[in-house]
Protein backbone atom coordinates (compact mmCIF):
# COMPACT_ATOMS: atom_id res chain seq x y z
CA UNK A 1 0.00 0.00 0.00
CA UNK A 2 1.34 3.42 -0.83
CA UNK A 3 2.15 5.88 1.93
CA UNK A 4 -0.48 8.35 0.73
CA UNK A 5 -3.22 5.69 0.86
CA UNK A 6 -2.13 4.64 4.35
CA UNK A 7 -2.18 8.25 5.53
CA UNK A 8 -5.69 8.75 4.14
CA UNK A 9 -6.97 5.58 5.82
CA UNK A 10 -5.43 6.55 9.16
CA UNK A 11 -6.87 10.06 8.87
CA UNK A 12 -10.31 8.67 8.08
CA UNK A 13 -10.12 6.34 11.08
CA UNK A 14 -9.24 9.22 13.42
CA UNK A 15 -12.02 11.37 11.98
CA UNK A 16 -14.53 8.57 12.48
CA UNK A 17 -13.41 8.03 16.08
CA UNK A 18 -13.67 11.76 16.77
CA UNK A 19 -17.25 11.79 15.45
CA UNK A 20 -18.48 9.01 17.80
CA UNK A 21 -19.44 11.31 20.71
CA UNK A 22 -21.52 13.49 18.38
CA UNK A 23 -23.21 10.43 16.87
CA UNK A 24 -24.02 9.06 20.34
CA UNK A 25 -25.50 12.40 21.42
CA UNK A 26 -27.64 12.65 18.28
CA UNK A 27 -28.92 9.12 18.86
CA UNK A 28 -30.13 9.95 22.36
CA UNK A 29 -27.15 8.41 24.11
CA UNK A 30 -24.48 10.16 26.06
CA UNK A 31 -20.75 9.78 26.40
CA UNK A 32 -20.79 10.83 30.08
CA UNK A 33 -23.41 8.31 31.27
CA UNK A 34 -26.30 10.77 31.54
CA UNK A 35 -29.54 9.71 29.88
CA UNK A 36 -31.29 12.02 27.43
CA UNK A 37 -35.09 12.10 27.72
CA UNK A 38 -36.80 11.35 24.43
CA UNK A 39 -40.34 12.78 24.19
CA UNK A 40 -43.24 10.78 22.78
CA UNK A 41 -44.29 12.00 19.32
CA UNK A 42 -46.80 11.44 16.53
CA UNK A 43 -49.71 9.03 16.93
CA UNK A 44 -48.12 7.50 20.03
CA UNK A 45 -48.23 10.91 21.74
CA UNK A 46 -51.96 11.13 21.00
CA UNK A 47 -52.58 7.62 22.37
CA UNK A 48 -50.47 8.13 25.49
CA UNK A 49 -52.09 11.52 26.18
CA UNK A 50 -55.60 10.10 25.80
CA UNK A 51 -54.82 7.15 28.09
CA UNK A 52 -53.29 9.32 30.82
CA UNK A 53 -56.03 11.95 30.78
CA UNK A 54 -58.75 9.29 30.72
CA UNK A 55 -57.11 7.60 33.71
CA UNK A 56 -56.85 10.83 35.72
CA UNK A 57 -60.06 12.45 34.52
CA UNK A 58 -58.54 15.95 34.35
CA UNK A 59 -55.40 17.96 33.72
CA UNK A 60 -53.01 18.95 30.98
CA UNK A 61 -50.05 16.97 29.66
CA UNK A 62 -46.88 18.93 30.40
CA UNK A 63 -44.14 16.44 29.54
CA UNK A 64 -43.69 12.97 28.05
CA UNK A 65 -40.88 10.45 27.85
CA UNK A 66 -40.17 7.20 26.03
CA UNK A 67 -38.39 4.35 27.81
CA UNK A 68 -38.68 5.85 31.27
CA UNK A 69 -36.87 4.00 34.05
CA UNK A 70 -40.23 2.81 35.42
CA UNK A 71 -42.18 2.04 32.23
CA UNK A 72 -42.15 2.21 28.45
CA UNK A 73 -43.99 5.56 28.32
CA UNK A 74 -44.29 8.25 30.97
CA UNK A 75 -46.81 11.08 30.72
CA UNK A 76 -46.54 13.96 33.18
CA UNK A 77 -49.89 15.62 33.79
CA UNK A 78 -50.49 18.85 35.68
CA UNK A 79 -53.83 18.55 37.42
CA UNK A 80 -56.32 21.41 37.73
CA UNK A 81 -55.10 22.05 41.31
CA UNK A 82 -51.48 22.45 40.12
CA UNK A 83 -50.21 19.08 41.36
CA UNK A 84 -48.25 16.93 38.95
CA UNK A 85 -48.76 13.22 38.37
CA UNK A 86 -46.53 10.90 36.35
CA UNK A 87 -48.62 8.25 34.61
CA UNK A 88 -46.72 5.11 33.59
CA UNK A 89 -47.82 3.19 30.48
CA UNK A 90 -46.67 -0.01 28.81
CA UNK A 91 -46.05 -0.38 25.07
CA UNK A 92 -49.77 -1.01 24.47
CA UNK A 93 -50.75 2.22 26.33
CA UNK A 94 -52.10 0.33 29.35
CA UNK A 95 -51.68 2.09 32.70
CA UNK A 96 -49.07 0.32 34.83
CA UNK A 97 -48.77 2.90 37.60
CA UNK A 98 -48.80 6.54 38.62
CA UNK A 99 -46.99 8.75 41.09
CA UNK A 100 -47.67 12.24 42.37
CA UNK A 101 -44.74 14.56 41.79
CA UNK A 102 -45.92 17.56 43.77
CA UNK A 103 -46.18 20.99 42.21
CA UNK A 104 -44.07 22.37 39.39
CA UNK A 105 -42.53 24.96 41.74
CA UNK A 106 -40.94 22.27 43.94
CA UNK A 107 -39.54 20.12 41.13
Amino acid sequence: MQNRTKALLIGAAFAGAAALPAIAQAGGGSTDGNEVDVPISGPNLEKATAAALDYLGEGKVTETEIDDEESYYEVEVTLDNGRQVDVQLDEEFNIVGSEQDGTGADD
